[in-house]
């Protein structure tokens, strides 16, 4: 007797596309403002799509959307593949010679309002039929399945990801600051060692700073009067008079032209990371991709990150 086959229901992609996005978001109201579609069209399309699969995909109440056992194991299902789906097509060759669509960001909260904001004003400006999408976050993104086009990234040494083509654009070099005020209270500390007898910012979780100095080391014992998890936080405390930390030397480029810091021990550095540009690994990529990285290399071939705030 022959194998009877099961024909398995033909599916719109919208409509996964607009479950998916449900899901990420958290509700449909979220969900429409990110596909840009009324709510009413993101509610149709998930109950097309539950009418479809015969399946309940989300438990909807008036003030939150869950998503269902079968609707997390269709997610885990098909997200990776559509995250694929939009990567592929979003590589297509270009129609035309002027880079143009939507280019997609994610970096850290501070590299990104120090050093994107201004490439992001640089090149819309300069490519007129471009805009820029840009998510700020201090965590990992999938840039593959989140279908970003490129990230700008902080780790701690080279990068390994088959998916993923990284370009070192710089060090981050760490180094002490305070404001003026304080060190008129406090002194001026000459050395690593005179550091344990100031109020000290730091943050959570991080270990001991160990500075370096023409092949001397040491590592900084004080302890914190203020603990954050925040660079700019920390840079505010520090402007107001709150203390000795240390930061990222471009957060502190600003403040140190206007006066508002003074850098100290400026022999003393710590190298802990660098700054890689990473982009999907594809074999064609897009005109506006390759306009904003050339864009944000040439800036950063004129300001180095590790040469701001090292004055």
């Amino acid at each position: 007797m022959p194998t009877r086959l099961t024909k398995a229901p033909r599916i719109d992609l919208e409509l996964v596309r607009a479950f998916v996005a449900v899901h990420d978001a958290g509700s449909f109201s979220a969900a429409a403002l990110r596909l840009g579609v009324p709510r009413s069209t993101v509610s149709r399309a998930v109950a097309a799509l539950e009418e479809s699969l015969a399946l309940l995909l989300f438990h909807r109440t008036t003030r939150r959307v869950a998503t269902t056992a079968a609707g997390v194991a269709l997610y885990d299902r098909v997200a990776p593949a559509l995250g694929t789906i939009d990567a592929a097509l979003s590589d297509l060759p270009d129609t035309e010679e002027e880079p143009s669509g939507t280019l997609r960001l994610t970096t850290t909260p501070d590299l990104g309002t120090i050093v994107v904001a201004e490439a992001v004003t640089r090149y819309t400006a300069r490519y007129p039929r471009t805009q820029v999408e840009l998510q700020l976050s201090s965590s990992l993104v999938d840039l593959v399945r989140d279908g970003f086009d490129l990230a700008l990234r902080v780790s701690p040494g080279p990068r390994r990801d088959s998916a993923l083509i990284a370009r070192k654009v710089g060090d981050i070099m760490i180094q002490l600051y305070a404001a003026p005020a304080y060190l008129a209270r406090r002194g001026t500390p000459r050395s690593p060692a005179e550091l344990r007898d100031h109020d000290w910012i730091g943050f959570r979780g991080a270990a001991p700073l160990q500075l370096s100095a023409s092949g001397a080391r040491s590592v900084i014992q004080a302890r914190p009067r203020v603990i954050c998890d925040d660079m700019f936080f920390a840079r505010e405390v520090l402007r107001t008079g709150g203390g000795i930390g240390a930061l990222p030397s471009f957060i502190a480029d600003g403040d140190l032209a206007d006066g508002r810091l003074v850098h100290l021990l400026p022999r003393w550095v710590s190298r802990t990371g660098t700054v890689s540009l990473v982009h999907p690994s594809r074999r064609h990529i897009p005109r506006r991709v390759n306009a904003f990285r050339d864009l944000l290399l040439e800036m950063l071939r004129q300001r180095p990150l590790s040469s701001i705030g090292t004055r």
